[in-house]
């Protein structure tokens, strides 16, 4: 006769992290790919052809505090979940490429939360004033670009303003795109952990 089957223990085993660990390492990663996927492949774009422009830029000025924290954070949970369950003598060189990719991820997450992000903020609600004064911003998308173009040509402050604006917000999008690639690299990793769907 056979015994009861024993029911798998989500303790940490010498082969590999518990299901609990698993489970969260996945919950983090997949909540910060999803986010950063939606944010900046639809949410951006849908707003911004459908919302004034100020009405847009004020979106962002209030969201991004947000995203740029919850990725920084779950950067650094998935991080630190991946390096407890995979101590520095067990370390294979695939184990390190991931390790790197995380650091990469929060720094990245970090850099917008705490210089890229604010900066731009900051920048957008100036660049924002000028135009009030002047009547813009309440043109939706792309519309209105040539009164904009004028303005630059005009006003030299403005023009300082929009060129700040174009470097941070650059800078801002690289490294939100290099915490896109490492999160799909890190997804890429569990993809091929699987043994079943």
């Amino acid at each position: 006769m056979q015994g009861p089957v024993p029911i798998q223990d989500t303790m940490a085993s010498d082969t590999g992290p518990s299901n609990t660990i698993k489970l969260l390492h996945l919950l983090f990663l997949s909540t910060s790919w999803g986010m950063q996927v939606w944010v900046t492949f639809v949410a951006g774009f849908v707003m911004s052809r459908h919302l004034p422009r100020h009405t847009f830029g004020s979106i962002q000025r209030e969201l991004f505090p947000y995203y740029f924290h919850i990725s920084s954070t779950c950067a650094f949970l998935n991080l630190t979940l991946f390096a407890l369950s995979h101590p520095s003598e067990r370390l294979g060189e695939e184990h390190t490429a991931q390790i790197i990719i995380f650091f990469t991820c929060i720094a990245a997450s970090v850099l917008n939360a705490q210089w890229f992000g604010p900066v731009t903020s900051d920048v957008v609600a100036e660049l924002q004033q000028v135009e009030s004064s002047q009547g813009l911003g309440q043109e939706l998308g792309l519309a209105g670009s040539e009164p904009r173009r004028q303005l630059r040509a005009s006003n030299p402050r403005y023009r300082e303003l929009a060129r700040r604006f174009a470097l941070h917000h650059a800078l801002s999008s690289l490294c939100n795109l290099l915490c896109i690639v490492c999160n799909g690299l890190s997804l890429h990793h569990l993809a091929a952990q699987l043994s079943a769907l």
